[in-house]
């Protein structure tokens, strides 16, 4: 069965206790740097306010490791949702106390109270029941739109929903789920999956889950390197993770035995030293010389991925393909990024993961044309794993007859 929605509850003279992700780059004035995951979180906000409700805000920025950080506060991100809205945002002086539960208490329908970090205390990340219930006093009802911690069972996401009735979905969460549902529920063929990122491991389980519907997997990044080394290729010093290489044998192996093609890189951008600016140069990706490690695809990589994301339908994309932060070698991330905005003008669905990924597309100006971009890494990986999403497991079913998440 699916999950509730906020709209199937009358939010009118409720305080509504909403758990946001405004876990947001702060500027070295203290300012917030981007604010796409604050403006994600306004239409369940405005629905709440509009609607009579009184809406109160919790979320964590960083890891202050359960201690009061500064330089952590979420004063900002009020700051910056109240321009955003146009209305006050009121700033509680702590996520949990009386104190706090006053400044709620004295709301009006229709105001806006944001609680302080909720990592200030160990007990939101230990999922502790006694910090959870004191979180839970805040609301009437409770609405999860936090999709980048939806993989964590933590106080405010999964324990908090035991003392709280009904626990719904906010429309972020709706809308990711919904999205991310097209990659893993009958996609249309060609099915594109490209994968970058660091580490084999962190991709094991998103290739085992898609490899029965994905038709082409394009590897890229430092993960690459592990598959090649399992070729029996000469890597030099490129990052690898030598406990993976027999299951990414394992994984080349159970491709070939199906229509899936598992398509590595040709050739590869080296370099002695990752550095903006270091000397580089281009060589065949199995005869990368000792000292000198690949930190992007190469040209003829770049082409031969571009043509197979050209005749994509579907397109699923997380992790960047080289050391996407170090200029020049961000190239092969770009252009990708542009072959994956030509792909989705020509009609196919672009599902892009949360990280380099998607800053590639925002940065390279092509955000807006790609299908959906998630706002949760690591939760969007999980879910393209097949793995249950505690904080989407914990909240209330959905009426009888409705299609939700």
């Amino acid at each position: 069965m699916g999950k509730m929605s906020l709209r199937d509850i009358d939010v009118a003279g409720k305080r509504v206790l909403i758990r946001v992700d405004f876990n947001v780059p702060l500027s070295e004035d203290g300012r917030v740097g981007d604010d796409t995951r604050i403006r994600r979180a306004l239409p369940t906000i405005e629905y709440v306010v509009e609607r009579g409700g009184k809406a109160v805000l919790m979320s964590h920025l960083g890891r202050p490791k359960g201690k009061v950080v500064p330089s952590m506060t979420l004063r900002p991100a009020a700051e910056r949702l109240s321009q955003l809205l146009g209305r006050g945002v009121t700033m509680a002086p702590d996520s949990v106390g009386d104190s706090t539960e006053g400044v709620v208490a004295r709301m009006r329908d229709g105001d806006i109270v944001l609680l302080e970090n909720l990592r200030f205390h160990e007990g939101e990340t230990k999922n502790e029941p006694d910090f959870a219930r004191r979180l839970a006093r805040m609301g009437d009802v409770y609405v999860n739109d936090a999709f980048g911690t939806a993989h964590r069972a933590h106080a405010s996401t999964a324990g908090v929903t035991e003392s709280i009735e009904p626990c719904a979905m906010g429309f972020l969460i709706e809308n990711e789920l919904a999205n991310l549902s097209r990659a893993t529920d009958s996609p249309e063929s060609p099915y594109v999956a490209i994968l970058g990122g660091a580490k084999v491991s962190d991709k094991i389980g998103v290739i085992q889950n898609l490899m029965p519907t994905v038709d082409v997997f394009l590897i890229g990044g430092g993960m690459a390197f592990t598959f090649l080394k399992a070729q029996g290729a000469a890597i030099g010093d490129s990052l690898v993770e030598d406990d993976r290489v027999e299951t990414a044998l394992s994984i080349l192996n159970s491709a070939a035995e199906t229509s899936t093609s598992l398509v590595l890189p040709t050739d590869v951008v080296v370099t002695e030293e990752i550095a903006a600016g270091a000397p580089s140069h281009t060589v065949d990706a199995h005869a990368i010389e000792p000292g000198w490690k690949g930190v992007d695809i190469g040209p003829a990589t770049v082409k031969a991925f571009s043509e197979q994301i050209a005749n994509a339908r579907t397109i699923v994309w997380n992790g960047p393909l080289g050391v996407f932060e170090t200029k020049p070698f961000d190239k092969g991330t770009v252009a990708v990024a542009h072959a994956v905005a030509e792909a989705t003008d020509a009609g196919a669905v672009s599902i892009v993961g949360g990280g380099d990924s998607a800053a590639a597309l925002v940065q390279s100006g092509l955000g807006g044309r790609v299908t959906h971009i998630s706002t949760g890494g690591g939760a969007s990986l999980a879910f393209l794993e097949g793995k249950p999403l505690p904080a989407v497991e914990a909240l209330t079913d959905a009426p009888v007859g409705e299609e939700t998440a």
